[in-house]
């Protein structure tokens, strides 16, 4: 019988399931082997070749994993696998830092997508890791690579989701882009929501006596206070079912022609749609529930930015630049 051809995938997860299936065993014929991972004979010989190779860092002859193939090769052997010096891939995987910190960044993309029953599963898997990463057991020291957010950002949700839990204040020091200044406030939070592959803090905002979505990587400092929170309690927003905005009657759909010096606002604001347009502009619908606010966010952006629709909007911003521009001699 030929060798079966089979991919990189499909044999490091054969070779990963026979060493801790040979250690509960002891020793297994290698017709049980092939057998039991329904393989033929020469696909487990040519994995055994390749285990050979693999083991610990340091590549020593006592790093690497010992298989004896003479015992299933040569003519007098019993056929029996042995692997010897693999104790470590039979015990319980423990996380190292690195991949903590991805499986905690995958979750919470997975999250913002996922259905009621799925989100439940996801929610322990992510209180768990988070809950390790606050108070200092297993991934405390978390290396973040090229994930966002690091370590920090980790603590920082996990003292929020626990002062949501606990209905405590929380005082901020936040980032606010509009008016580029570092501001500080006391909130209510309600929760802990994601949408976009950003994390926000969903809380009620005693400074704009109005509710706030606080994004997470803005937030330089949070200190989880002991007063309860002054604000009914509320579930934080589901995002991904109702938006960054609640729509109301109040609420207006602007689009927007930005140029590309103007392309920071979809950084910054949640937008509701974007679309590219020739010579690197942006074409982008923003909900607005105040036109004043609007006025004031496009003079900041003339001459890079260009109301489309609703046409009064358009003529308000027209009047309000010729205004501004009646001002200087």
């Amino acid at each position: 019988m030929s060798i079966q051809p089979a991919g990189a995938k499909d044999q490091v997860a054969r070779l990963l399931t026979l060493v801790p299936f040979l250690h509960a065993r002891g020793a297994v014929r290698l017709e049980d082997a092939a057998t039991a991972l329904g393989v033929s004979a020469e696909q487990v010989l040519a994995d055994l070749n390749v285990l050979l190779m693999c083991g610990l860092p340091g590549g020593y002859p006592d790093d690497l994993i010992d298989v004896d193939l003479d015992a299933l090769e040569e003519p007098g052997g019993d056929g029996v696998i042995r692997v010897t010096n693999a104790d470590y891939l039979a015990r319980p995987l423990r996380l190292t830092p690195t991949e903590a910190t991805a499986i905690i960044v995958a979750l919470r993309a997975l999250r913002g997508s996922a259905g009621e029953e799925t989100r439940e599963i996801v929610d322990r898997a992510l209180a768990k890791l988070e809950a390790a990463a606050a108070h200092g057991s297993g991934v405390a020291q978390i290396d973040p690579g090229d994930s966002p957010g690091g370590p920090d950002l980790v603590r920082l949700e996990a003292d929020l989701r626990r002062a949501s839990a606990e209905r405590r204040q929380v005082r901020l020091s936040y980032y606010v882009p509009s008016r580029d200044e570092q501001s500080e406030r006391v909130v209510d939070p309600r929760g802990v929501v994601t949408a976009d592959g950003f994390t926000y803090l969903d809380a009620w905002c005693h400074s704009a006596e109005a509710p706030r979505l606080f994004r997470l990587d803005r937030i330089a400092r949070a200190e989880v206070l002991d007063s309860e929170i002054q604000s009914e309690p509320e579930p934080p927003r589901d995002l991904g079912k109702d938006g960054f905005f609640p729509q109301s009657p109040d609420t207006i759909l602007a689009t927007l022609e930005l140029d590309a010096a103007a392309r920071w606002v979809v950084e910054y604001y949640p937008v509701h749609a974007v679309r590219r347009r020739r010579g690197g502009r942006l074409e982008v619908d923003l909900v607005v529930a105040n036109e004043r606010w609007l006025q004031r966010l496009l003079l900041r952006l003339a001459p890079h930015a260009r109301v489309l629709s609703p046409p009064e909007y358009a003529a308000s911003y027209a009047a309000a630049a010729r205004e501004a521009l009646s001002l200087y001699p």
